[in-house]
């Protein structure tokens, strides 16, 4: 941060004034940090956006002593003085400007500050922080999290610029497509009985771009989607959306590994010498419940459902025998000594996930066979258990936990369970643990209507051509991958992409396998479809979650904590009490009025 002169609040900022400025005189301004009266002197601690510096104010000035004595906490002051050196024994090692302290000549108040809701060192709740967000972003850590922010953005930009790619804007206000979540909508008054969408991302038209020929585009955009929130979700969120033409996924992803990379060294200091290890979608289910694994965590899901298949307990026969059922052990090294109480505790906890409850046998003594094993469940399997023990590699002291049920709630609810344990018994190995997930399924059932619906989103390209699409049995929908990518650190998803359809026949051959009509699809994409028939070059791109990526290296956890104006888990804004209500006359002009919402 430069010095000048040529302000007339301010010769230099508060952090800049160190010893190389002793016996000069300077001007600074900021916020009262702290305010300390000892016995006639007064000293002052200062802040501004680069830090702290210690002004002292005594008697021998009197207008300055007297403003000072006025003085609380987050006033805005400036304050003309001399540099000198703080007496013996009261340098702080801590801060740049410790060694030197300002002697006030001239204090003149900008702005008088009311007793405020809470101190800037205090804890308070989230609600009050978020009412008072003007407040609370002056604490440090809320300017270190935003100006992280700007420097992962600046990073991303000149990197992208030096790989050729271009910032191009896209729509705000378009139309709404079905891409998974709800719509925010947008009333046009030009337009009556018509709405514009809020885009949930610039999908079609980064690819749009691809087709008018600009090769490589990047935009760091505001998305919107209207869905139940979490600590990692808002409504509106930013991501760096990328597109490229005539590359493949490897190309894709070796130019995002690189850009992770350097954002990672530029932003944080941290410097990824080995390339992203790498795992199939139905690795990562089988070995850790979830497509996102958290690979500090050395805890791994093991398949146990043929060894319990022909046993009478049929808590783990029934799921064993289902063809869409699953029994999963995961072994806790040490986790013999957890309490009852605990156990208990962590049953409770994957029942959120769906779970009936939560087996457990306890490792006490190998050596003594099925009597060295403690668990209530042992007695209803006696001639597996010690075969299931020798699968898992069960040690003295371990703990195996159970899951038996629907795949998907065994593979979340075990899949949160390994997170929490890693978590609460300290077992994370190293600091980052990045991987790229490969090989998707293309679609999933809708477990309601049991219609397929798309994991990335309907224009991502699937592993096959246009007739292997048209000759595919119904059965082998559900097998078949899509050329989807995503990049994972910590057990977050921070990006995800594909390699797109750009050929007209195939992406009807999509359309059609996930029930859109051609009406529909003319409707809803019509412009798109048109486009693809004018020649489309191959390709692909990404988007990567900026607040995410941020939250991860700014070791949050959420994402409220570096946006600067973010909403609740409800989508409220405390600050502005957003969303509000509007005059009767707007509704008119718009032709709208209310009535009970369908539940």
């Amino acid at each position: 941060m430069s010095n000048t002169t040529e302000h007339a609040y301010r010769s230099h900022y508060c952090g800049t004034v160190t010893e190389n400025l002793m016996d000069e005189t300077v001007t600074v301004s900021g916020w009262v940090h702290r305010r300390r009266d000892h016995g006639g002197v007064i000293f002052i601690d200062l802040r501004d956006s680069s830090g702290l510096v210690q002004v002292v104010v005594d008697p021998d000035t009197p207008q300055a002593f007297a403003a000072a004595e006025r003085l609380r906490a987050e006033c805005v002051i400036q304050v003309t003085g001399r540099v000198r050196a703080r007496p013996e024994g009261t340098t702080n090692p801590n801060l740049p400007t410790g060694q030197i302290e300002i002697l006030a000549k001239d204090l003149q108040v900008l702005s008088m500050a009311e007793p405020i809701p809470f101190q800037l060192d205090e804890k308070v709740g989230e609600d009050v922080r978020l009412k008072y967000r003007y407040i609370d972003l002056r604490r440090d850590d809320m300017q270190r999290n935003l100006k992280l922010r700007y420097q992962v953005t600046r990073a991303m930009r000149n990197y992208l610029d030096d790989n050729g790619f271009m910032e191009i804007e896209t729509p705000m206000l378009t139309k709404s497509t079905p891409e998974g979540a709800r719509d925010y909508l947008v009333p046009s008054r030009t337009h009556p009985h018509k709405f514009f969408a809020l885009p949930q991302s610039p999908q079609l038209f980064k690819q749009l771009l691809m087709m008018s020929g600009f090769d490589r585009y990047f935009q760091i955009t505001r998305c919107f989607r209207d869905e139940d929130l979490r600590a990692d979700r808002q409504p509106e969120f930013t991501q760096l959306d990328l597109e490229t033409s005539f590359l493949t996924e490897e190309g894709v992803m070796a130019l995002m590994e690189g850009l992770v990379k350097h954002i990672f060294k530029e932003g944080i200091g941290v410097e990824f010498s080995e390339d992203f290890p790498r795992m199939t979608y139905a690795e990562a289910i089988r070995k850790y419940g979830v497509d996102r694994p958290d690979l500090r965590i050395p805890l791994e899901l093991m398949d146990v459902a043929d060894l319990l298949q022909d046993i009478d307990f049929k808590v783990f026969a029934g799921p064993a025998k289902d063809p869409k059922g699953r029994v999963a052990a995961l072994k806790v090294p040490g986790g013999a000594r957890l309490t009852r109480k605990e156990i208990d505790e962590y049953t409770k906890f994957v029942g959120i996930y769906g779970a009936k409850g939560l087996a457990w046998i306890k490792v006490n003594d190998l050596s003594r066979g099925i009597e060295g094993l403690q668990s209530p469940i042992v007695k209803f399997f006696p001639d597996q258990v010690m075969e299931i023990m020798e699968r898992v590699g069960a040690q003295d002291g371990d703990i195996v936990f159970f899951g038996a049920d629907k795949a998907k709630v065994v593979n979340e609810s075990l899949g949160a369970l390994r997170v929490k344990l890693g978590e609460d018994l300290g077992m994370l190995e190293g600091e980052w643990a990045p991987v790229w997930i490969v090989d998707f399924p293309m679609f999933e059932e809708d477990e309601k209507t049991a219609r397929l619906t798309a994991i990335h989103h309907p224009f991502t390209q699937p592993k096959a051509t246009t007739e292997e699409l048209r000759a595919l049995e119904q059965e082998e929908k559900h097998q078949l991958l899509s050329r989807a990518y995503d990049l994972v650190i910590n057990g977050i998803e921070v990006g995800g992409g594909s390699v797109r359809i750009h050929d007209s026949a195939m992406q009807a051959e999509v359309f059609k396998l996930l029930g859109i009509s051609d009406e529909e699809a003319q409707e809803k994409f019509g412009f798109f479809l048109q486009a693809l028939k004018y020649g489309a070059p191959p390709h692909a791109g990404m988007a990567f979650g900026l607040d995410r990526l941020v939250m991860l290296m700014a070791g949050c956890d959420t994402i409220r904590d570096v946006i600067a104006f973010p909403k609740t888990q409800s989508a409220a804004c405390l600050l502005t009490e957003a969303p509000g209500e509007v005059a009767p006359e707007q509704l008119r002009e718009l032709g709208l009025r209310f009535r009970e919402a369908v539940k």
